[in-house]
């Protein structure tokens, strides 16, 4: 029903921000992603948007990005995830380290999410395989092309490295290198 909406940011108090569109202020849900990349008080906002009509009461959700409207809307299509912990998710991890979380299919960077338990993570894995993953590669980006890449990213996440990281010494490697020489390699450009 509303999609977006332009106006002036009246209020920020995390995780909701005050939106001023023409004398009517919108209270607004947003993840933390989002809400730090708002501009100033006072200042002029743009936020796309996803309404909720639930018994108790209406809820407007606000995002920065449409790759974060579309992974929240892939997010509350799941049995037993609503938009509070839908917006706990985005909020604790970018849209990207999801997509490369579902890639890979590792429930130990969603279960770091406040809120999200093991069964809940894998819940999450098994259902947005094939969606927000496959989405995110096809749009550029930060998922593994291949298997081997996949496993390196896993194994220098589980040594300690950043999503960041990680991604970035993926790029540096060759497109056909194998998994244990990748690591290796991989490890040499972390170093430097």
């Amino acid at each position: 029903m509303i999609g977006r909406l332009n106006g002036t940011l009246a209020d920020k108090n995390p995780p909701q921000v005050l939106v001023d569109c023409q004398g009517v202020g919108y209270e607004v849900d947003v993840p933390m992603s989002t809400f730090y990349n708002l501009p100033g008080v006072g200042e002029k906002v743009s936020l796309l948007t996803h309404f909720v009509v639930r018994e108790d009461a209406q809820v407007l959700f606000g995002f920065g990005s449409t790759g974060e409207r579309d992974a929240f809307r892939q997010l509350i299509r799941i049995s037993g995830v609503g938009p509070r912990t839908a917006l706990s998710v985005l909020s604790g991890m970018s849209v990207a380290e999801i997509g490369s979380a579902v890639t890979a299919q590792d429930a130990s960077r969603l279960v770091k999410v406040p809120g999200i338990g093991k069964k809940t993570a894998e819940r999450l894995l098994l259902e947005l395989k094939g969606k927000l993953g496959a989405d995110l590669g096809a749009a550029g980006g930060g998922a593994p092309a291949s298997d081997a890449q996949a496993d390196i990213l896993q194994a220098l996440v589980a040594l300690g490295y950043s999503d960041k990281e990680a991604q970035a010494a993926l790029k540096a490697l060759p497109r056909d290198v194998g998994v244990s020489e990748g690591i290796k390699l991989a490890l040499k450009a972390l170093a430097r």
